[in-house]
């Protein structure tokens, strides 16, 4: 039987999945589209990411394949209204995409975004989207700090111990942070990155900003590609994966 490949695009807040990744016994964001796609194909489904987010992290943009023996569900409007209709208010379909079959979500993708949102007020009405912190931070050599990370490929000293990741060479093409009213967000983008790099890129970052670390510290931290020179991972709630770029001829947008 011939299949349809297809791509979603979705978004989820993460505070109330353990993760992207199917994991048994808990909620993750893969096994409940498994099971709400499948129930509404009435086929079986098995929906690849375009990468893992840990416990707690949310995506605004967020892309996933699986095939299909339907033919139609990028046309068929009904589909994708239903399909969010029976998904947990956490997660939304943007778009269903008709793909070549050899278009992969994770392996096609060329870079990816990510946010890191601190919030130095108190908010009622998104504890779960922020890290509140509340004592005063050098955003100027914070900056300064993320500058240096541009110039290096190896990220070892940032990788979670126990990942299984065959290489810590990634390409950051941007790392910066941008004060937006009570918030603070850090900016950043590579080809790929390694198990809670960004989280713990952003405690090391943070340090600096409380002048704990000096910005040729952190040149030494990434040097010394030991992930217990560098700084806490910081709590999952304030982090966003906010993009994935692919090439121009998948048309994705």
């Amino acid at each position: 039987m011939t299949l349809t490949r297809y791509f979603l695009r979705l978004s989820y807040n993460g505070s109330s999945f353990c993760g992207w990744q199917f994991q048994p016994g808990v909620e993750t964001v893969q096994e409940t589209l498994n099971t709400k796609i499948g129930m509404l194909l009435r086929e079986k489904i098995e929906v690849v990411g375009c990468g893992r987010t840990d416990s707690g992290v949310h995506a605004s943009k967020y892309y996933a394949h699986f095939d299909s023996e339907h033919t139609d569900l990028d046309t068929n409007e009904k589909v994708m209204f239903r399909l969010n209709k029976i998904l947990p208010k956490a997660i939304a379909i943007q778009e269903i995409k008709k793909m070549p079959d050899n278009a992969h979500a994770r392996f096609a993708a060329t870079a990816r975004s990510y946010e890191y949102h601190i919030t130095r007020v108190k908010n009622s009405f998104g504890p779960d989207l922020a890290w509140e912190l509340h004592e005063p931070l050098h955003v100027d050599e914070m900056n300064k700090a993320a500058q240096a990370l541009l110039q290096y490929q190896d990220f070892a000293s940032f990788c979670k111990a126990g990942g299984n990741s065959k290489t810590t060479i990634c390409h950051l093409k941007e790392a910066y942070w941008k004060e937006e009213g009570h918030k603070l967000v850090f900016h950043i983008t590579a080809n790929r990155f390694l198990r809670n790099m960004v989280r713990a890129i952003v405690g090391t970052l943070v340090d600096v900003g409380r002048g704990k670390l000096t910005v040729e510290q952190v040149h030494e931290i990434v040097q010394s590609q030991k992930r217990s020179q560098a700084g806490m991972s910081v709590p999952p709630q304030g982090l966003f994966l906010t993009d994935i770029q692919y090439p121009s001829h998948l048309g994705l947008s």
